[in-house]
C-alpha cells in the first residue's frame, strides 16, 4: 500500500483541473484536511507535483 499520494502535470506544469482531481483523492483516502501538502514547483512558481502522506508518520 503506498505511503504517499503523488500527483504531476501531465504537461509538466499542473492545471487548476489535475490539482483538484488531486484534492478528490486526497480526500477520498480519508486523509484529514489539516495535513500538510508537499509541493515542488518551478521557478516561474508553476505547480509541477504535489504530494500528501496517508498518515501522520510519513510526515
Amino acid at each position: 500500500m503506498p505511503t504517499v499520494i503523488r500527483t504531476t502535470g501531465e504537461a509538466k506544469d499542473m492545471t487548476f483541473d489535475e490539482l483538484a482531481a488531486f484534492v478528490e483523492e486526497v480526500r477520498k483516502a480519508g486523509v484529514p484536511g489539516d495535513r500538510p501538502v508537499r509541493a515542488e514547483v518551478s521557478y516561474s512558481g508553476k505547480i509541477k507535483e504535489v504530494e500528501i502522506a496517508l498518515s501522520e508518520d510519513e510526515d
